[in-house]
């Protein structure tokens, strides 16, 4: 059985992708109108990567938009996804290790932080933008959660939403568990080994099947 569960923190543990999917769509209307599908491309990138990538040497827009950014990270809503706090209590309870693998950066997390108080204790390792140097599709980060507890990469789960996400856990060589959460079931699908739309058991026979499949992985 698999011995660690490595989270994805937007659209897998926190219900926040249709937000920035707002924010980013701003920006990319405002600076890339050519690109209709901007928020998409984006997702699972740092914001240092977004910067390099796309408003590289244009420090005065950076600037603008980390600002504009912050005041929208403070203001949002961060609210768990369905399941998600019985599902980690069971995988603590089991003796399974939990990881957070986002690549938001600490400042954004203190807004999570101060929302939910019990978030640091929660998970025994919270990996940031700050911890590596490569981010999603590349699997640095999940290769470094692993490690950080002393397993092999195909001793953990990867739990993903994003299409750069998805990519990276597989690149990893974790088993993966796709959220149904910021896209649909279909396109997740080609990317994961199990699809769900949460972490809740369901009285629909074909999500019931996924939820205990989920659950067997870690014999919860």
């Amino acid at each position: 059985m698999y011995q660690a569960a490595l989270f994805d923190l937007d659209g897998v543990v926190v219900n926040t992708e249709a937000q920035y999917t707002v924010f980013w769509g701003r920006v990319g209307k405002r600076y890339f109108p050519s690109h209709p599908h901007f928020a998409d491309e984006i997702k699972g990138s740092t914001l240092v990567q977004i910067y390099d990538k796309y408003f590289s040497n244009q420090v005065e827009t950076q600037s603008v938009i980390t600002a504009a950014l912050n005041d929208f990270e403070s203001a949002m809503t961060y609210d768990y996804v369905p399941g998600i706090t019985t599902f980690v209590s069971k995988l603590k309870t089991a003796g399974v290790k939990t990881a957070v693998v986002t690549s938001s950066n600490m400042q954004k997390m203190e807004n999570v932080y101060k929302v939910h108080p019990e978030f640091k204790d929660f998970f025994n390792v919270i990996l940031t933008s700050e911890d590596f140097e490569r981010s999603k599709p590349d699997p640095d980060c999940y290769l470094k959660a692993a490690e950080r507890f002393g397993l092999q990469p195909n001793q953990c789960v990867g739990f993903e939403d994003s299409i750069n996400g998805l990519k990276a856990v597989r690149r990893a060589g974790l088993y993966c568990v796709g959220l149904a959460t910021t896209n649909s079931e279909e396109v997740v699908a080609k990317y994961a080994d199990i699809v769900v739309r949460d972490y809740l058991p369901s009285e629909n026979k074909t999500a019931q099947e996924r939820y205990n499949k989920m659950s067997s992985l870690f014999v919860l």
